[in-house]
């Protein structure tokens, strides 16, 4: 059962759900559901998946079940439903009604396809775009679904490279960013990386099924795998990578601007070394100032600031990854059940020792 904050079971919720429907009250809103402030895939001790709203303090507001291991979701921007999707390379993705609990629609990949676990709403929310893996054709597409009409796959677009993971949508716009991370794979082999020597991920920015700009790293960065986004306010993005090259890398963290070159962040090489290669998550602050990276494999924290390009500061956090920002402070998350409140360093910590987060936390 899903259980709200106050203990109540699904009855309310489906009661709720029924007078919806009836049309006795107004369309429900995020506020029917308990106003989460984030979504959050978990595991349970059971070996159970659910997804999770969690309240700006922190506490649960629901838990709804999922057949199998999630990874990301995206909040529809006006009605209280959330796609939950599997881990890559998952092939299903679910609509979930987040007052009534129930599945409102499941989205499967067409026939030869994987989801790579993160979509994104357009700005009325009328359609979702989902990040794909066309693996015979060894090339990244973008689904496009109809959210009116129980969100039937309408179109497909290229993605502008290979392998993307994260997608994300300019504010004010209906600009996509692609983040392409340019690893070739084929569920034949796993998660085998089959292109190391070639890999050429980029940020790809798509309107209307048209790819209107690219922006690529320096070739010597060619095996840092660009996959996680997070946007500014002004349409600046920020990316977190994971190094598949030999050796030391000089950065994971960079930003972006349209029509300018990528500027990656600058930390002394032992705070890059204990990221272990990889980071999990990244996120904004409200003001642009500040940019915050995950790396679950570290255990690592970082703060980077805007303006210089510099890390500000790190904590550690046990297997840490999920990083999303509320107000003035970061919301970060871990496996061991740990969320922790962050603004210059860790400060509040709340453990939920029944749940073990998965790899994002999504604003709503």
């Amino acid at each position: 059962m899903a259980i709200t904050k106050d203990g109540q079971t699904n009855g309310r919720r489906q009661f709720l759900g029924g007078l919806f429907a009836a049309g006795f009250i107004p369309a429900p809103t995020w506020a029917d559901a308990g106003s989460p402030a984030f979504l959050s895939a978990a595991a349970k001790p059971d070996g159970s998946f659910v997804l999770c709203g969690i309240g700006a303090d922190l506490d649960i507001r629901f838990e709804l079940p999922l057949p199998a291991r999630g990874h990301a979701a995206a909040a529809h921007p006006t009605r209280p439903e959330a796609v939950a999707f599997a881990r890559r390379p998952g092939t299903f993705a679910i609509v979930i009604d987040c007052v009534t609990g129930a599945q409102k629609a499941m989205l499967s990949t067409p026939t030869g396809r994987h989801f790579y676990g993160h979509g994104a709403f357009s700005s009325d929310g009328s359609l979702l775009y989902t990040t794909e893996n066309d693996y015979e054709a060894g090339r990244g597409r973008i689904g496009v679904w109809d959210a009116r009409h129980g969100y039937q796959r309408i179109d497909e677009w290229d993605s502008g490279g290979i392998g993307p993971h994260d997608i994300k949508r300019l504010p004010d716009t209906n600009t996509l960013v692609v983040a392409n991370g340019g690893i070739d794979t084929h569920p034949d082999t796993g998660r085998t990386k089959l292109n190391l020597a070639t890999m050429a991920p980029n940020l790809a920015y798509v309107e209307n099924g048209n790819v209107v700009e690219i922006a690529a790293l320096p070739t010597a960065m060619h095996k840092n795998s660009i996959r996680h986004l997070a946007i500014g306010l002004e349409g600046q993005v920020a990316f977190g990578m994971q190094w598949q090259g030999d050796g030391p890398v000089a950065a994971l963290v960079g930003t972006h601007k349209r029509g300018q070159h990528i500027a990656l962040m600058q930390a002394p090489a032992d705070q890059v070394r204990q990221m272990s290669g990889y980071i999990g998550s990244i996120a904004y602050s409200n003001d642009g100032s500040t940019v915050a990276v995950t790396s679950p494999r570290g255990g690592v924290l970082q703060l980077y600031e805007t303006d210089t390009l510099r890390l500000l500061n790190d904590t550690s956090i046990a297997d840490v990854c999920g990083i999303a920002v509320n107000r003035d402070y970061f919301v970060a998350t871990s496996g061991n059940g740990t969320i922790v409140q962050v603004k210059n360093i860790a400060g509040a910590h709340v453990v939920r020792p029944h749940l073990s987060w998965d790899n994002h936390l999504i604003s709503v």
